[in-house]
């Protein structure tokens, strides 16, 4: 996630190049999604969540807690295809309020309505949202029926239960406008399933929060010239 505190001269100005390059490559080749996905959901990765969730005996009591509304939110059917797509939609409208304000200014109208028209497609959510339960079932598809792959299952699932508990927790510190934005649905818990995929965008939105319209505004500027330049 990008540090507001390294935004300073030209440092800024890279951060923001690379937060538009990765929004360019999803919007244009949103085939990179499921390689995105894959990459972030791996087993030894969630299974060094579990470990690190094991020894933190500090926050223990709290992460029960979050277990729970875990186990509520799954009992809920929080994994369907449908609540999946509805948190990564909920990402993509507060990215596109910021074009809207962005709109008002006649510098970037043109810009705003070239990329809005391609977000709003439902192409890219359906994209990352079958990409993230592609691989959840891919990993549940995993499970034999000997011991051996039913206590991986177990260790795994409660690997990414610590990863979702964790990610949840860093998207609070890092992106809380977007944290306020899924935690009252819950959908803060299924984030780390898409992560990798809507991190650009977050961000974008982090930046226009934090630093202002401005910077979001040169974000829109880097994606909508290399767009013309297809």
């Amino acid at each position: 996630m990008v540090d507001t505190a390294i935004f300073v001269g030209n440092i800024a100005t890279d951060d923001v190049k690379k937060v538009a390059n990765r929004i360019y490559d999803i919007i244009v080749s949103p085939g990179i999604i499921p390689g995105l996905i894959n990459g972030g959901l791996t087993v030894p990765l969630d299974l060094g969540y579990l470990a690190i969730g094991y020894f933190d005996t500090d926050s223990r009591f709290s992460r029960q807690t979050q277990r729970i509304r875990i186990a509520e939110a799954i009992h809920n059917d929080i994994l369907n295809y449908d609540h999946i797509t509805n948190a990564i939609e909920k990402i993509f409208e507060k990215f596109n309020k910021y074009l809207t304000v962005s709109h008002q200014d006649n510098v970037y109208r043109g810009v705003v309505s070239s990329i809005a028209g391609r977000l709003i497609t439902a192409k890219i959510i359906s994209t990352i949202g079958a990409a993230a339960l592609t691989r959840v079932s891919f990993i549940g598809a995993k499970t034999a029926n000997n011991w051996i792959g039913r206590v991986t299952m177990v260790l795994l699932v409660g690997g990414m239960a610590e990863r979702s508990i964790s990610i949840s927790e860093e998207l609070a510190i890092k992106a809380p406008e977007i944290y306020e934005l899924l935690r009252p649905h819950d959908y803060d818990l299924t984030y780390f399933l898409f992560e990798p995929a809507v991190k650009p965008f977050v961000e974008a939105v982090h930046i226009a929060n934090q630093l202002g319209q401005p910077y979001f505004n040169k974000i829109i500027e880097i994606v909508e010239s290399k767009l013309n330049a297809e």
